[in-house]
């Protein structure tokens, strides 16, 4: 068996893709694997469903409970993470707020109005949470249109500019409309108390816990898989990490306490095969899916055009190894799909479990806030292409 072989049934296991999470939590689960990327897709419901079987009414319980929520986090980008690590993600987040407020700016904003609209923003939502026509209505005169120029820049008004930070800062948390992580609509909430209070760790050993985090996480990454995980400069994530102690397992890195367990893994001699979100933490926490492939895989037609640093479909995996790639086909309800090996019963029977969550709880399956059936066709129809050839 070779270290790669190896390598991928060891993510796959630390990734909980091998059963070991069922039964848990939303909580558990996410404490576990990792935080799920949270783009408006419904990459946060198949990572629950993977690896335990969470239906979507599971995971919109536990949101509604505050037991998991989307915050802005790693590199400043939204994931779902689980209570445990609010305070973690949004410390490690705050390094990437300043970026519109720098854009602003050139536009004329003032920090001293967007403190003056953070003021208001708060004063609003005492009354209960609101939606950005209703908060835009209850500031009034604080927020105002940044004209054309700002309409160029992707920034119409200064709204946003105190909604993003007061996120960042845990003054304010945002909540889907229905309840649902898959949609673009949202109320916002004053956050009491807020998850920040108490934390005590300095922005350099919340890089380093962020470190610990991401390597318990994926079993074994390299350094700067972390450092694109973390949005850190390669010196700063190299000072984050000097402090857990890293061993060396071939190319990667891995915590000193996971090196035995790794040493003692054995590959599971029967296939096991999952289907999962394009942006799933197999692949998406250290944004390197080629080195899912068997070498065998890498010249395959479905794969040379995208280089493989992210997904370019749904992925279907097999004790970590990159087996094929799927979509939701809304027009028939079913999934279109296509895979390296030949098709056998037990790849047929997570087909059709995965289809049936996404059909009887999702309606489809997008990858991202703007990918509809439509935009999707070519790809559906790629998919089917390669099935038949």
């Amino acid at each position: 068996m070779s270290i790669d072989a190896k390598l991928r049934a060891w993510w796959s296991h630390r990734q909980g893709l091998d059963g070991r999470l069922a039964g848990k939590s939303a909580a558990g689960v996410l404490d576990a694997a990792g935080w799920a990327r949270s783009v408006a897709g419904v990459g946060p419901y198949l990572t629950l469903f993977s690896r335990a079987g969470l239906r979507r009414a599971d995971t919109d319980a536990a949101l509604e409970k505050l037991e998991i929520h989307e915050l802005p986090s790693a590199r400043g980008c939204t994931y779902v993470l689980p209570a445990s690590d609010y305070a973690l993600g949004l410390h490690v987040g705050q390094s990437f707020t300043d970026a519109e407020m720098k854009v602003a700016r050139k536009l004329g904003v003032t920090d001293a109005e967007v403190a003056t609209l953070r003021a208001a923003v708060a004063k609003a939502l005492q009354g209960g949470p609101l939606d950005p026509e209703g908060l835009r209505s209850a500031v009034g005169g604080a927020a105002r249109s940044l004209g054309p120029e700002g309409v160029k820049k992707g920034m119409t008004t200064t709204l946003p500019l105190a909604l993003g930070p007061m996120q960042s800062d845990g003054e304010i948390r945002r909540i889907p409309t229905g309840g649902r992580l898959d949609q673009q609509r949202y109320k916002y909430a004053l956050w009491k108390p807020n998850p920040l209070t108490g934390w005590k760790c300095s922005v350099e050993e919340s890089f380093t816990e962020l470190a610990r985090h991401f390597f318990r996480w994926t079993g074994a990454a390299s350094l700067a898989e972390f450092q694109w995980f973390s949005g850190l400069s390669g010196k700063a994530a190299k000072a984050a990490a000097e402090p857990l102690g890293l061993c060396v397992v071939g190319e990667y890195l891995m915590l000193p306490e996971d090196r035995e367990s790794f040493e003692a893994f054995r590959v599971p001699s029967d296939p096991c095969y999952v289907l999962v979100s394009s942006l799933d933490g197999l692949a998406a926490l250290r944004r390197n899916a080629k080195s899912l492939l068997a070498e065998e895989d890498q010249s395959r037609d479905l794969v040379a055009a995208s280089g493989l640093t992210d997904l370019p479909h749904h992925a279907i995996v097999d004790r970590g190894r990159l087996v094929g790639f799927w979509e939701y086909d809304t027009s028939r309800e079913s999934i279109a799909w296509a895979a390296f090996l030949p098709r056998n019963a037990d790849l047929d029977a997570a087909v059709a479990k995965t289809e049936a969550f996404v059909r009887e709880d999702l309606g489809d399956a997008r990858s991202f806030s703007l990918d509809s059936p439509k935009s999707r066709a070519p790809k559906i129809e790629a998919l089917r292409k390669a099935a038949s050839a």
